[in-house]
């Protein structure tokens, strides 16, 4: 039987992952600070990956494969201190926030990475995922780094893709109010696709883990008509939605999905390296239809990590109606 180590094993990807494993006949061991718990059939080991014990647990015990997902540099650095010459397979999941060109199109994993950061530094999401790569790259041979784009699905906790589908419910047959979406693509991977390869894929280069490009608007449409929305969709211009405090891709009062102009790159990387490493991609439409879904069944008005709540989206939509006192 397969032994499976997974720093983490209780969050929304890496308990996919956990599933995935069991699912496959591995033996799963999960190290976490036990907040959640992990797939039934897992082992818990309750540690604090900041603690300097953290692995004491672990201690003496081999590992098929270990699979990590920390955005915490010091994390991972430790946890290959502490347990890389007792792992034959080590599998990172990074992220496509490494790269530092956000504009060539099409760009594959020899683009250009941010400098890692540094003890001291102040927290930088794709500057810690580069430190903590650089730290997994030395177990060599027997590494995998694994580098997605937007991951989606059913039950993703930071609402960016699902926030479409809760805005489309909600209006039923009232107006949705959309970013430019002429010329704008979307770049996704599914949560159980990359569940599925980080699990069985094998040792080697880097590889970005994303699906295909996809215009926006064909998304967001097929997101709509999934939602039954029947309602018109109005497109507000980059400009006036800057002007009005609406961010770009997530957090509070944002529009997900929506980026800036210039970053032509960052939702059009080249995938190739992932087919060829055994990667599949499903459809986005049943993506979709278990975003709906899930939405539905969560509640479209419940508090949100991303996107607008109705009553600013109403705001908005009437702001955007009213005449330009400039005009006339």
């Amino acid at each position: 039987m397969t032994d499976v180590l997974i720093l983490g094993g209780t969050g929304w990807l890496s308990g996919r992952i956990a599933q995935r494993g069991l699912d496959a006949g591995a033996r799963v061991t999960c190290l976490a600070r036990g907040e959640r718990r992990p797939p039934d059939g897992a082992e818990l080991v309750r540690a604090d990956r900041a603690a300097p014990e953290a692995y004491t647990a672990l201690a003496g015990r081999d590992w098929d494969h270990v699979i990590d997902v920390s955005s915490q540099a010091s994390h991972v650095i430790e946890a290959v201190e502490a347990l890389g010459d007792r792992a034959a397979r080590w599998t990172y999941v990074s992220s496509m926030s490494v790269y530092a060109d956000d504009e060539t199109i099409g760009a594959d994993e020899s683009a250009p990475r941010h400098p890692p950061a540094r003890p001291g530094d102040e927290y930088e999401y794709g500057a810690q995922k580069v430190a903590a790569e650089d730290a997994v790259a030395t177990l060599g041979e027997r590494a995998l780094i694994v580098r997605p784009g937007l991951i989606v699905g059913d039950g993703d906790p930071s609402d960016r893709f699902g926030y479409w589908a809760a805005a489309f419910l909600r209006a039923g047959d009232g107006p949705v109010l959309l970013p430019p979406i002429e010329g704008r693509t979307v770049q996704v991977i599914d949560v159980d696709d990359l569940a599925a390869f980080v699990t069985g894929a094998a040792p080697g280069a880097p590889v970005n883990a994303i699906g295909d490009v996809h215009p926006l608007g064909n998304v967001l449409d097929a997101v709509r008509d999934a939602a039954g929305h029947t309602g018109p969709v109005v497109v507000a211009p980059d400009d006036w939605l800057v002007a009005h405090g609406v961010a770009h891709w997530m957090g509070e009062r944002s529009l997900p999905l929506w980026l800036p102009p210039e970053m032509t790159g960052f939702m059009t990387r080249a995938n190739a390296a992932f087919r060829t490493a055994g990667g599949t991609i499903r459809p986005v439409a049943d993506t979709i239809t278990r975003v709906v879904a899930d939405e539905s069944a969560r509640g479209v008005d419940r508090p949100r990590r991303a996107g607008l709540t109705r009553a600013d989206e109403r705001k908005l939509l009437a702001a955007l109606d009213a005449p330009d006192p400039l005009d006339g």
